[in-house]
């Protein structure tokens, strides 16, 4: 074993000789949104997202299926499966199988295996003092999700963030190896903050996030401004517990975006600083809101600070 669970890396990877490493990880959860197949499409995505965050490719996945015997058409089910099933053919991913559940909450995902040259694995350890910070895909999808339940959300709001959750993570994987990438993570359940505290704790930094240049999904900034937030805005806070700084000019509603809880959301890289003009030009041809938002420092008294 070579990446394990000890500084919550998205994935872990087993290597099985010099140049071959297996990459495996399991992800499902509750629907966020009212299509069938497109719940299905995003929770596909949002489990292979951890192979790729490490630099991986995915080959296999089983399902997870959590759904009831009675009381819901189990058309809503051949629906979600199909909806998965397409996007792990679009990505050359094999369905072996899987398990279901008889369960009055409805949930859905996979078990994702990859594969991964071990000299070539991206963590969360991999950041280093002078780094900048990318992100590759803008955040609000967790506010945005809060939103269309109570029916607050303007449709084009809801198709925006619908089509942010279902960019693909591969192109950035291959871009990150091409660029020799050792720090990175995904943006989850945990928030922007969250997994950048992560970054930071594992890599033994000081990560400097700049909350005017994170990308932002149309919408979400008046929606947090509303109180639509997520139950995972105060267990997000109480995961960081305390260690970090933030800036007395932050804006709360800017603040509750930070600690939002997204769904296949986008990378978090760390790079070189003289590199990343030319790795944040290369990714903006497939993630054009991608962004430099912070910077790694020496480590301080906190492991994030927000400006």
């Amino acid at each position: 074993m070579i990446v394990g669970y000890d500084t919550a890396d998205d994935a872990g990877v087993y290597r099985l000789r010099d140049d071959l490493a297996l990459v495996q990880t399991v992800d499902f959860f509750t629907p966020i949104v009212d299509d069938p197949f497109d719940y299905g499409r995003i929770a596909a995505l949002n489990s292979i997202n951890d192979v790729w965050a490490m630099g991986g490719t995915p080959i296999t996945a089983l399902a997870i299926t959590c759904f009831p015997k009675k009381g819901v058409d189990f058309e809503i089910l051949a629906e979600i499966m199909k909806g998965g099933l397409e996007v792990l053919t679009l990505n050359s991913v094999a369905l072996l199988g899987g398990h279901s559940v008889d369960n009055a909450q409805i949930m859905f995902g996979y078990a994702v295996t990859g594969i991964i040259d071990p000299r070539k694995v991206a963590t969360n350890a991999g950041a280093k003092p002078g780094d900048a910070i990318i992100l590759t895909k803008p955040i609000g999808t967790g506010i945005i999700s809060t939103a269309i339940k109570f029916g607050k959300a303007d449709p084009d709001v809801a198709a925006l963030s619908l089509a942010t959750m279902l960019t693909s993570g591969k192109e950035a994987a291959e871009i990150m190896r091409a660029f020799n990438v050792q720090g990175a993570t995904d943006v989850t359940g945990f928030a922007l903050l969250g997994h950048a505290w992560e970054l930071a704790k594992a890599s033994q930094v000081t990560i400097e996030i700049d909350s005017s240049k994170v990308p932002l999904l149309t919408g979400a900034l008046e929606l947090a401004s509303q109180g639509l937030l997520t139950s995972g805005d105060k267990s997000n806070r109480d995961y960081i517990d305390g260690d970090i700084e933030i800036g007395s000019n932050v804006r709360k509603e800017v603040q509750s975006l930070l600690f939002d809880p997204q769904t296949a959301g986008g990378l978090l890289i760390s790079i070189a600083q003289n590199r990343a003009d030319e790795l944040l030009s290369t990714l903006r041809q497939m993630y054009p809101l991608a962004a430099v938002i912070g910077k790694a420092h020496e480590k301080g008294p906190h492991s994030l600070k927000v400006i």
